[in-house]
């Protein structure tokens, strides 16, 4: 579609007539427009225009001065949009569609709320909330601004040039001035520099609470589900969305046994418990399990593997992530007669229409229909399908060298190596399959080997632990297992189901079984210089942790790399935390009896979370990896989140 006509507007809109001025609604729709094609000349001519349709098509932006101030409903869905902010220049808005524009985020969402005073929909659901929401950020960073403002005044010499002290206050208050959570940073830095250059500006005299926009009567009392921009573009499944917060308990009973974690004396102290899978959200449910977490990695802090405050937990039918700083519920996104059972997060770099890239963090998640659904966490939607296996999925996770390499692993016991590729135009993915790795029984945790991930693949199994050549380069598109590793008496045995597995440091592997009340530390290149042709290997032990001597079993360990730890939940809800440094870096020979934990983290009483719950198991404890936070999954439907605090 070339640039616009004034035949194609009189064609296009209503009530017909053959002056532009009388013109009050315009349908553009599905005509592949690009921004430039928006000529503000031609349609500044539209006076009297209050409604306009740009849905589906390649629209990068808005220009900033078309002229159209009377225009009171906005249609902008299935476009390529990055920035909200030229909106403002639509002061009568009332009604907004932006669903299916996979760039804009949460906090897209809370500028348009503050820039069109007047909106009462987006997405033909009710503001009202999203706008309370604004003004309680607005109130918060305008006063924090205003006490950096004297602050930072107050350590001024007067010697120094008010315009270069005017500029340096800016930058100051938008590098210092933080609150909300992550993932809300966009918005917050964006009305923090609004808020300086006021501040500035008025000598710092002008700025108050007066600055929110003011919202109408019915605005402010209203209180339903808030509503995101970005909705949903496939209709069998329910969009993820900005929820309102679902911190349901904040405890300081949460007691800790043994040292400190962390060589500074760091302490863990517990912040947030929450209910957010519960059925209707019911906080008498107790009920729905809840399988696994993952933090999302932090891919903009300049090295691979970095993670942030983001947590992904799924049980039930959502899978939900979380700000830890906060307690917030960022998205939830529920599938109507799913169980999920495991999440996994990667990082795509797409291009859009116009040549320009874009980096997408997708949550894989699956479980018992045996499909992979992959969610764009930020954008607000389902973007893709996998329909992997015909029975349920147990486990599946992202290949660390290759960002569209995803396992998945299946109660039919195969585990599948899929690529999953990268989103097209439509933000529709078309994956593929590269491997079928048959198995003796049903794979519990996937592990690619942190030496050589494109090489193998460790898998804890019903049956044992296992080892697959995960080489793209071999011919053989379907394979059996390479090798199965025995332990030795005292730890797991020959067989013996294996559902923690996870690598400490490039070499050393943690493992558990079930009944035994340890965990197995073992080297992996040892173990596999001995194994020469044999199909069987027995591991090459280094230590042995003391854990809970339960019968139980599917409790999940996880490990910290970077800070040498070992995390694994019991079933007395408490929290065991190894720190292995020491046995990383000792020479042989190596303590036999089993290490005890460096801390135990114990479950606050049930009365401390007001609920009656007279046990609890922590099937999962997880932590990203500079261990700030740490978050547990429990099997009576709470997530737990601790904060280190140092000293």
């Amino acid at each position: 579609m070339g640039p616009l006509s004034v035949r194609l507007l009189i064609q296009r809109g209503r009530p017909k007539s053959d002056r532009l001025g009388k013109i009050r609604s315009l349908d553009l729709s599905g005509l592949k427009l690009l921004s430039e094609h928006l000529d503000p000349k031609l349609l500044s001519r539209l006076k009297q225009l209050q409604e306009l349709d740009l849905s589906n098509n390649q629209l990068e932006t808005l220009p900033a001065n078309l002229g159209l101030s009377h225009l009171r409903i906005l249609r902008c869905a299935n476009n390529q949009l990055g920035d909200v902010t030229a909106l403002c220049q639509f002061p009568q808005l009332e009604e907004l569609s932006l669903e299916g524009n996979p760039f804009l985020t949460v906090s897209d969402n809370l500028k348009v709320s503050f820039l069109l005073p007047k909106l009462r929909k987006v997405n033909g659901k009710d503001a009202s909330s999203t706008c309370s929401q604004v003004e309680n950020l607005n109130r918060e960073l305008t006063s924090r601004v205003t006490a950096h403002w004297e602050k930072f005044m107050a350590a001024l010499s007067p010697e120094e040039e008010t315009e270069k002290a005017q500029a340096d206050f800016v930058r100051s208050a938008v590098r210092d001035v933080r609150y909300g959570p992550e993932s809300l940073s966009d918005f917050t830095q964006w009305r923090v520099r609004m808020i300086s250059e006021e501040l500035v500006a008025s000598g710092g005299t002008q700025v108050h609470e007066a600055d929110i926009p003011e919202r109408p009567p019915k605005t402010r009392a209203t209180r339903e589900p808030r509503a995101r921009p970005v909705a949903l573009k496939r209709p069998s499944d329910i969009p993820l969305s900005l929820s309102p917060s679902k911190r349901e308990h904040t405890s300081p009973l949460a007691q800790a046994e043994g040292s400190p974690v962390g060589s500074d004396g760091s302490q863990l102290e517990p912040l947030h418990f929450l209910q957010c899978h519960s059925k209707n959200n019911s906080p008498r449910d107790l009920e729905t399990q809840l399988w696994a977490c993952a933090f999302e990695p932090a891919w903009d802090e300049g090295h691979t593997g970095a993670t942030s405050q983001t947590v992904a937990t799924c049980g039930g039918e959502a899978v939900c992530v979380i700000d830890c700083q906060t307690g917030i519920v960022l998205h939830k996104y529920k599938s109507p007669g799913e169980e999920f059972f495991s999440v996994a997060w990667t990082a795509l770099t797409v291009v859009t229409q116009a040549g320009h890239k874009k980096r997408w963090s997708v949550l894989a998640a699956a479980g018992l229909r045996g499909l992979v659904r992959l969610l764009h966490v930020r954008a607000g939607f389902c973007c893709g399908v996998i329909r992997a296996h015909k029975k349920a999925i147990a486990t599946l996770c992202f290949s660390p060298t290759h960002e569209t390499h995803l396992f998945t692993a299946s109660y039919d016991k195969r585990i599948v190596l899929w690529d999953i590729g990268v989103p097209n135009h439509d933000y529709e993915f078309q994956a593929s399959q590269l491997l079928t790795l048959d198995t003796t029984s049903i794979a519990l945790r996937l592990c690619p080997v942190a030496s050589c991930p494109d090489a193998y693949l460790l898998a804890g199994c019903e049956g044992g632990c296992c080892c697959w050549d995960v080489r793209l380069d071999q011919p053989q598109k379907r394979r059996v297992c390479e090798a199965e590793f025995i332990f030795p008496e005292g730890s797991e045995a020959s067989g013996r189901r294996v559902d923690g597995l996870a690598f400490v440091n490039e070499d050393v592997v943690a493992s558990k079984g079930s009944g035994l009340g340890t965990i197995c530390l073992w080297s992996w290149s040892q173990t596999w210089l001995g194994r020469g042709s044999q199909s069987t290997v027995a591991v090459v032990v280094l230590a042995r942790l003391q854990w809970s001597p339960t019968e139980l079993a599917y409790f999940s360990l996880s490990t910290c790399p970077d800070e040498g730890l070992v995390l694994c939940g019991d079933e007395e809800g408490h929290v065991w935390i190894y720190d292995v440094r020491h046995i990383l870096t000792q020479r042989p020979p190596l303590p036999v009896a089993p290490q005890a934990p460096t801390q135990i983290l114990k479950w606050p009483q049930p009365q401390a979370l007001g609920q009656t719950v007279t046990r609890t198991m922590v099937n999962m404890v997880v932590a990203n990896r500079t261990f700030t936070y740490l978050t547990a999954l429990t099997d009576s439907n709470i997530v737990a989140i601790w904060r280190r605090a140092r000293p």
